[in-house]
């Protein structure tokens, strides 16, 4: 069973389960593990089942059905709502997607009150050694290379990897987006994701590539936004504040497949704690309620923290991503202080062990990254 799991099949008992997350995270796997006999699997994608959704022409003595990327029909939030206010004692709802349903939700016509959502990230090193059991020091080193989806990363091997991400990639390009969005010139698009590929780690100005590419800045941001809102891609924007003087304003992108980031060992080290974090608050923002927001910290006077975690606003955790310094970072030290929080962490990637000073802990990447989900880091 996946992370989410035990979560899910206790959402069922009160209202419809929503489930987005990136193409080949693992949804359709997951569900049908967790529903087995129960479940009824229907894939919009398969104009058999969709003629079964129109028509609400199932088994009905199936106690779990199961609405796979039914978000690519405009109607659908009508459709499903009414589906489940006529049969919500007869059957439990699963709807899954590959783009994010918060956007689709959204409206007049939203299913409020009828849901819970979740969202289904890749493997991470925590749920690879409490869920899968292994517990193997080369995790991390390999998850840098092949990334945490689920069957490149199971199956270990370099070249199935890249063979596997051209197949995912074509199919975000080539139907994914083009299903949800008019794009004239998809082989542009293509181009102008391949650049942010090669700027993770660093804050991206979307004016310089759309000159690059000869398009309007205007495009290269509603691009930027596709590619978010189909999960090819996540944004963390900086966090501001009027204490702190001259923040930056441009974005930093980062990729779900680590394998996809074209960089330097620090880039993908950083790429593999971002994704790692992001996971992190996407499940506990789910599960508790509670808002948390990803950003990171950079002044004109050269302090700079690649991560800030906020809890409903305010800032509760700074995460630093270091290959080999073990040395703490002077920027813990003075936005520690400035706005006064208690966690700062240091993630080491080469560290035998860690220390902790100063309410600064440095500590192996590998050590803390694995704790598991049911444990309070921050």
């Amino acid at each position: 069973m996946r992370y989410l799991s035990p979560s899910i099949i206790k959402d069922l008992q009160k209202k419809m389960v929503l489930i987005s997350g990136p193409r080949q995270a693992g949804k359709t796997t997951m569900v049908n593990d967790l529903t087995k006999d129960q479940g009824l699997y229907l894939n919009w994608d398969n104009s058999d089942d969709r003629k079964k959704i129109m028509g609400k022409d199932w088994d009905q003595d199936r106690k779990i059905i199961i609405f796979d990327e039914i978000h690519k029909f405009s109607r659908w939030k009508n459709l499903v709502k009414g589906i489940y206010d006529t049969q919500k004692e007869r059957h439990q709802f699963i709807v899954t997607g590959s783009a994010r349903l918060d956007t689709f939700k959204k409206g007049q016509d939203s299913m409020l009150g009828r849901f819970f959502s979740w969202r289904l990230h890749p493997l991470c090193l925590s749920e690879i050694k409490h869920t899968f059991n292994r517990d193997d020091s080369q995790n991390m080193e390999k998850m840098l290379t092949l990334g945490g989806f689920p069957e490149p990363f199971l199956t270990g091997e370099l070249q199935f990897a890249k063979r596997w991400r051209k197949e995912k990639l074509n199919l975000v390009f080539r139907q994914d987006i083009q299903e949800l969005e008019s794009i004239r010139d998809i082989a542009l698009l293509e181009f102008f994701y391949q650049a942010l590929t090669q700027r993770v780690g660093s804050e991206v100005a979307l004016s310089n590539i759309a000159r690059d590419l000869e398009i309007a800045p205007k495009t290269a941001k509603a691009w930027l936004n596709i590619l978010e809102k189909t999960y090819a891609l996540f944004v963390i924007t900086p966090y501001s504040k009027n204490l702190i003087k001259a923040i930056a304003k441009k974005p930093k992108i980062y990729f779900y497949d680590n394998g996809e980031v074209e960089g330097d060992e620090g880039a993908r080290f950083e790429n593999l704690v971002a994704n790692h974090l992001l996971k992190r608050i996407h499940f506990l923002e789910d599960s508790t309620g509670d808002r948390y927001e990803l950003n990171y910290l950079r002044d004109k006077n050269g302090h700079e923290i690649d991560f800030l975690i906020q809890k409903n606003r305010k800032p509760i955790a700074l995460i630093e991503a270091k290959l080999t310094e073990s040395s703490r970072s002077k920027s813990c030290y003075y936005y520690k202080d400035r706005l006064k929080i208690k966690t700062c962490i240091q993630l080491v990637r080469n560290l035998d062990k860690s220390s902790l000073r100063d309410d600064i802990l440095v500590v192996p990447a590998y050590e803390w990254l694995s704790k598991p989900f049911s444990e309070e880091l921050f």
